[in-house]
């Protein structure tokens, strides 16, 4: 199991994060899109190492067309020498219509074209084919020689979708190299709903989950003492609360009998009582969505939940922790 860190920062500390995740023997390095682009983030990590792989989880795919992924994305595995990985997802339609003024229609076929269409434009580039892509989203019918970068010495890089609902896991599995669970997800709703989900998207194009990347990020919740304990465990408890206020995301909780958790904590997110949410996640929530324990507990428990499905993961700690817990668990996870 690969280990990889993860940030949400402004481009000017990327190097430095992911100089100190590469020193520490993390396997790659994660970057979120908020209020930075992470593709440039990547870039700046890329230069900055030598080792580690370097992804978005998540850039935006909505919010760019497929020519201006492909073009990004080629240029960042050739600039990190083949360490780039393509994490995509959709955010949601206010975001994407009214923060970024593009379209929003059936996202799980819009995100499904997009792939195939950023793979049409890498077939142009890396194998000479005709450009004359035309789907119902997206038309790219357009390369001169003097746009064209040829063939990448480093290949593609893969290409991750982020997703929860049934249809975007089965576009994943269909279309994509690998997968990036949500943070928000538990055992039973990765082998109830997501691994049947990515299963048949897998059989709809000939191929299995061997060598299919699923990329997850469990919530952990561990500390020295009781008070670092009690510390992580509020830190998590509004995390998740944040989360499970979505209705996107109520068919994790519904499947776990917790539905109307979700209708509870919507109304209080429009109050902007956030501390009053994390009130509600009570101890059976949390210990579904997080691994809770003493630091030697983690990994071991980690394993079991993960092992058999996640083939890398990043620790999701939404809480300040203590530097000299991790090595010790990232270690432990990472031996075969």
């Amino acid at each position: 199991m690969k280990v990889d860190a993860g940030g949400i920062l402004d481009p000017t500390g990327a190097a430095a994060l992911a100089q100190d995740a590469q020193a520490r023997g993390y396997d790659g390095l994660w970057l979120g899109e908020t209020a930075h682009d992470p593709l440039i983030g990547v870039a700046l990590a890329a230069a900055g190492t030598d080792r580690i792989q370097v992804g978005t989880s998540i850039a935006v795919a909505f919010a760019r067309s497929p020519m201006n992924l492909a073009m990004a994305a080629n240029d960042l595995q050739l600039a990190s020498g083949g360490r780039f990985l393509l994490g995509l997802g959709t955010q949601i339609k206010p975001h994407i219509t009214r923060r970024f003024s593009m379209p929003w229609s059936r996202p799980a076929a819009r995100m499904r074209e997009l792939v195939l269409a950023i793979r049409a434009i890498w077939d142009c580039w890396n194998d000479g084919a005709e450009l004359n892509f035309r789907g119902e989203f997206y038309t790219h019918t357009l390369m001169t020689p003097f746009f064209n970068p040829g063939p990448n010495p480093h290949g593609r890089p893969p290409v991750l979708l982020a997703g929860v609902g049934e249809l975007m896991t089965k576009v994943a599995g269909e279309v994509a190299d690998g997968f990036l669970c949500h943070p928000f997800t538990t055992e039973r709703f990765l082998r109830e709903v997501t691994l049947p989900a990515l299963t048949t998207g897998r059989e709809s194009a000939d191929g299995t989950l061997d060598g299919f990347t699923i990329a997850g990020a469990p919530f952990v919740v561990t500390g020295h003492d009781e008070q670092a304990l009690a510390d992580a465990a509020r830190g998590t408890r509004k995390q998740i609360a944040f989360y499970a206020s979505t209705p996107a995301y109520r068919p994790v909780l519904e499947i776990h009998g917790w539905g109307s958790l979700q209708e509870q904590l919507n109304l209080l997110s429009k109050r902007g009582a956030w501390d009053e949410m994390g009130d509600l996640i009570d101890d059976d929530v949390l210990n579904a969505f997080a691994v809770v324990g003493e630091p030697d507990d983690i990994a071991p428990e980690l394993r079991r939940r993960y092992g058999d499905v996640m083939t890398r993961v990043s620790l999701n700690t939404p809480y300040t922790s203590d530097e000299k817990l991790w090595p010790d668990i990232v270690a432990a996870l990472q031996v075969s």
